[in-house]
């Protein structure tokens, strides 16, 4: 069975963007090429660190339906105490159908449980289409059990679209259900 938020791309979206943007071919609307869920978490880097980075761990897969990947330091900085392989966190790549079924939980569950929501900042874009969402308590997804929460911690969702600029991958992204901040 086919999640409704990729339903809905392929027989609203699409229609619409085409029609926003003079689009001449139904392949040269932006998509959702993946999302990727980043999680740093700074105790890793201290013996007891291990616990933290595998309770992360627990929280990313239930959240994701999918084993995480441990993310690893590219160079040592000193100052940080941070050396270089040194494990500092974990993440996980979505496409397909588990992504999908990612942006209709992430828009209709967990966004209305965070306090004090009022969309999330149109600010976040990289010039290049692509938008990056922090979170700043994963325990906002019910997937999350209260023994794996050992302390607050954020996380980044980061959507890949294949748009060209910002503001076509802003319209894919409010089309797809993505609540912005007052525009």
């Amino acid at each position: 069975m086919r999640p409704r938020v990729q339903e809905h791309y392929e027989k609203v979206v699409v229609e619409r963007l085409m029609k926003e943007f003079g689009y001449g071919n139904r392949l040269a609307v932006p998509r959702l090429n993946k999302i990727v869920l980043n999680a740093g978490v700074g105790e890793a880097k201290k013996a007891e660190g291990a616990k933290a980075l595998e309770n992360m761990g627990k929280a990313l897969a239930a959240i994701s339906g999918q084993k995480p990947v441990t993310t690893l330091a590219k160079k040592s900085i000193a100052n940080f105490g941070i050396r270089r392989g040194q494990t500092l966190g974990c993440k996980v790549t979505l496409r397909g159908v588990r992504m999908y079924e990612f942006v209709e939980r992430l828009v209709h569950v967990a966004l209305p449980r965070v306090r004090d929501f009022r969309g999330v900042s149109p600010q976040a874009f990289d010039g290049r289409g692509t938008y990056t969402l922090g979170i700043r308590e994963h325990g906002i997804f019910p997937e999350v059990k209260f023994e794996w929460i050992d302390k607050v911690r954020g996380m980044n969702v980061t959507f890949v679209t294949t748009a060209r600029t910002d503001q076509e991958a802003k319209a894919l992204l409010a089309h797809l259900g993505l609540p912005f901040r007052g525009n």
